[in-house]
């Protein structure tokens, strides 16, 4: 790598014993490494969050195996930049009988067409592939080729690992320009939680914190107020699988009744910028299906904070949806609604449709000329404003309220009602 080339380029590892984390992929005896050392792998695809090292992992692979190591980007190259490497592959292979893994970053942003013009040459051996993802494959890469390749997932460092990394670039001769390095304890540790376990991230850190950092007799010391200038700003991984993973939290923490928690995962879909009508949604729904008429005036907070969100926006929309989410995850909890209306649809769906009872169809719709409405009863012509009378012509029982908050009231006056209706019938 040249000199000028950013830290993160300049330290990829050369083999499996200096590549740092993802022990659970390549430690000895699992299924990836012994893949890699027998060279018995046709296609391999990576994926997880930026920064864990698939591109390493990928030219790592190569070497190993001596592999020619051809790199394409899902972002910018075409379908002819494709053919024609592949072209070359087997030229190579005809020639000088030399294997040729063909890289593609970022796969997930190769089309359809794109990803399906790989399966011939993986089959019949012209090339090797390793294609590299931030996005889970099993929903953006094609089934075939998914069929044809082993599927490994990279997580984000340790800080441990993160630790390592950065005291083996401190510890490497020239990779600061002949300065040596000193990073204070309390700047190290910032540093590994930080970075979020992404690697490239640390060391582009690191060397920023390092240029900017006052040298004396060639000794850089690197301090806490150094590395917080140089990050600036914690970046947060949140891609697609991320976004449901958390709302997925988010919902489990309100329902589980922990608003310290569900707090926590508000901020985090904040700081990574996500929708916050989407957010304010999502709590409106739940104020429904989970809390229901244990406590009714959960819906009337979410709505209301929904239609404040939308007319206020951010910075200021993050109250509102602390005021809603602490409301709702402090709130009794009961899915009794939520579940009637799934069990009476169930019931429609799966048995004989209830014909609507004479006395209870419209007196103004003409259909046969039956007399209908002359028998009912009006409840509130009757004591209590009860009466027995069926309203479905068979006896069906969907909403179960339960013993919890404002719906145990809710339960008691149901069963008061049907003691009464009791009483009439038996009198």
């Amino acid at each position: 790598m040249p000199r000028h080339a950013p830290l993160a380029a300049r330290l990829r590892p050369e083999s499996l014993n200096e590549f740092f984390g993802q022990e659970h992929l390549i430690s000895h005896g699992k299924l990836l490494r012994k893949a890699i050392e027998s060279d018995t792998f046709s296609s391999i695809i990576l994926y997880g969050p930026p920064g864990v090292g698939k591109t390493s992992l990928a030219e790592i692979i190569a070497k190993t195996t001596d592999s020619a190591f051809v790199r394409l980007s899902g972002v910018s190259s075409k379908k002819s930049d494709l053919r024609s490497e592949i072209a070359s592959a087997i030229t190579r292979k005809d020639l000088v009988n030399k294997k040729t893994i063909v890289f593609i970053d970022e796969l997930h942003r190769f089309n359809r067409a794109q990803q399906d013009s790989l399966l011939p040459d993986i089959e019949n051996g012209n090339i090797r592939f390793i294609g590299a993802t931030t996005q889970n494959p099993y929903f953006f890469i094609v089934s075939p080729l998914l069929s044809r390749s082993l599927v490994f997932q990279l997580k984000p460092l340790p800080k441990q690992e993160i630790k390592k990394l950065i005291e083996r670039a401190i510890s490497t001769s020239d990779a600061f320009n002949s300065n040596a390095v000193k990073i204070e304890q309390d700047a190290m540790s910032f540093l590994c939680e930080i970075c979020e376990g992404d690697a490239r991230r640390a060391l582009n850190t690191l060397e920023l914190a390092v240029a900017v950092s006052p040298k004396v007799n060639s000794l850089a010391t690197v301090t806490l107020q150094i590395v917080q200038e140089a990050v600036q700003k914690k970046s947060v991984n949140y891609g697609k699988d991320e976004h449901y993973d958390t709302i997925s939290a988010f919902i489990k923490s309100m329902r589980g009744s922990d608003p310290d928690a569900a707090i926590y995962w508000l901020a985090k879909m904040l700081n990574a910028g996500e929708d916050i009508m989407f957010i304010a949604r999502r709590i409106t729904i739940f104020a429904s299906e989970d809390i229901g008429n244990a406590d009714p005036r959960a819906i009337q907070v979410a709505t209301s904070i929904m239609q404040a969100v939308e007319m206020i926006g951010m910075p200021e929309a993050r109250i509102l949806l602390a005021q809603a989410v602490t409301y709702c995850a402090t709130a009794p909890k009961s899915n009794a609604s939520y579940l009637a209306i799934d069990q009476a649809i169930e019931d429609v769906e799966n048995n004989r449709t209830e014909v609507v009872p004479i006395y209870l169809r419209s007196k103004y719709c003409p259909s046969t000329g039956e007399a209908k409405g002359e028998n009912y009863m009006y409840p509130h012509d009757h004591e209590n404003k009860i009466v027995e009378q069926s309203y479905i012509g068979v006896k069906k029982n969907f909403y179960k309220p339960n013993d919890i908050g404002f719906e145990s009231k809710i339960k008691e006056r149901i069963n008061y009602w049907n003691s009464l209706k009791e009483f009439k019938k038996t009198s």
